[in-house]
C-alpha cells in the first residue's frame, strides 16, 4: 500500500541561425503564471511498494510529477513512456493520465498540480505540450533537483512555517521546471516558436517586459515601439506576428487578468483595482472587465471567494486526483 507522507492543502520573422538566447523569458513567464493560478498549489509525497496503478482525470490546470526513486510507467492517451529515478513530468494542460508500476518494486514519487484560470488562457501555454519530460542527467537541472530535495525533506517532515514554505517551494518548483523546458528549447533553434519566439526577440521582448513591469503605465504603440528599437508600423507588424495580437490589445488582456487576480486574492476597493492596472475611469474598467469576464467586477470577487460555497474549494480536488482504486493515490484537502 503508498504511504502518502504529507499533504499541501492551505511580417515575416527572420530566420535564425544556431542555440537561441531567450532574454529573461522568465520575468514574463512568472508574472504570467502567477496571475493564472487560482487557490493555493498541491503535492503529496508517496511511497509505493508492490504492482500499483493511478489513473489520474484531466483537470483545468498543470500537474507534475517526480521520481525520487525506483522507476513507473506514464501512459497519456495509450502511450507508454518509462520515467526513472531523477525524472520529472510536467502535464501543462492537465491531460489525464496514468502512472502505474507492474512490477512493483519500490518507488518513490512527489505529484501535484496547479490549478489555473483556463477561461482566459495566456497564448503561451498554447505553446506547452501535453507532456514534458525532462530526463535525469548527471550534473543538469542542478536548481531544479535542489527545489525537489528540499520539497520532498519538508513534505516527510513539515517543521514550523509549513504553511507558508511548502507552497513557495511549490511556486519555485513550477519556476524551475519551466526554466528547464525553455532552455533546452533555446538549444534547438527548430523548436523555438509561438511565445517561445515572442520572448527570444530582443524588440518583442524588451515590449513584453515593460509592459509587465509597469502595467499601469499610459502605453502607446509609440512608446513601446521607442522600448523595442523600432519605428511603430515595423513594432506593432513585429509584435502581432510573435505575440499573435496587437500590442495594446495584449495591455488590456494583461490588465485584466491582474484585476482578476486582485479580485480573487485581496479586497481593496474595486476604484483601487483600476488605478493600480491603468484604468483612470473606474467606469471604463467595469466596463471592460464586464466585457472581457462576462460578469461585473463586484460579482466576480463574490463568486471567486474561497469560501464560497457555491464554487469548489481549491483543497477538494476533485476533478485533480481522485481514488481509482484502494491503490491509488489521493489528494486530500
Amino acid at each position: 500500500m503508498p504511504r502518502v507522507y504529507a499533504i499541501v492543502s492551505p511580417g515575416a520573422v527572420p530566420a535564425r541561425r544556431g542555440p537561441v538566447r531567450i532574454l529573461a523569458p522568465m520575468d514574463v513567464l512568472s508574472d504570467t503564471m502567477a496571475a493564472l493560478r487560482t487557490g493555493r498549489p498541491r503535492s503529496a509525497l508517496t511511497e509505493r511498494d508492490g504492482p500499483w496503478r493511478v489513473d489520474l482525470a484531466a483537470f483545468a490546470g498543470i500537474g507534475f510529477h517526480v521520481v525520487l526513486r525506483g522507476s513507473c510507467r506514464l501512459r497519456v492517451h495509450g502511450e507508454d513512456t518509462v520515467l526513472v529515478a531523477g525524472d520529472a513530468v510536467l502535464l501543462p494542460h492537465g491531460t489525464a493520465h496514468t502512472l502505474a508500476d507492474d512490477a512493483g518494486a519500490p518507488a518513490a514519487l512527489l505529484c501535484g498540480g496547479y490549478e489555473i484560470d483556463r477561461a482566459r488562457a495566456h497564448p503561451l501555454l498554447g505553446d506547452f505540450p501535453e507532456v514534458i519530460r525532462l530526463a535525469a542527467h548527471p550534473g543538469r537541472y542542478a536548481s531544479l533537483h535542489a527545489v525537489v530535495t528540499l520539497l520532498g525533506e519538508e513534505l516527510r517532515a513539515p517543521g514550523r512555517g509549513a504553511d507558508a514554505t511548502l507552497p513557495a517551494l511549490l511556486e519555485l518548483l513550477l519556476v524551475h521546471l519551466l526554466r528547464a523546458w525553455y532552455e533546452e528549447r533555446a538549444a534547438r533553434p527548430d523548436a523555438v516558436t509561438g511565445w517561445c519566439l515572442a520572448l527570444a526577440d530582443p524588440s518583442v521582448g524588451a515590449a513584453l517586459r515593460a509592459l509587465h513591469d509597469d502595467p499601469s503605465k499610459p502605453w502607446t504603440v509609440a512608446s513601446l515601439a521607442d522600448r523595442a528599437g523600432l519605428s511603430r508600423a515595423a513594432f506593432a507588424r513585429r509584435f502581432g506576428a510573435l505575440a499573435g495580437r496587437p500590442p495594446l490589445t495584449y495591455l488590456t488582456w494583461w490588465r485584466l487578468t491582474l484585476a482578476a487576480r486582485l479580485l480573487r486574492e485581496s479586497d481593496i476597493p474595486l476604484a483601487a483595482v483600476a488605478q493600480r492596472i491603468g484604468y483612470t475611469s473606474q467606469f471604463a474598467f467595469a466596463h471592460a472587465f464586464k466585457r472581457a469576464y462576462g460578469v461585473p467586477a463586484g460579482r466576480y470577487r463574490q463568486d471567486h471567494r474561497p469560501e464560497n460555497p457555491g464554487r469548489p474549494a481549491a483543497g477538494q480536488w476533485h476533478a485533480v486526483l481522485r481514488e481509482r482504486s484502494p491503490d491509488s493515490l489521493q489528494l486530500r484537502p
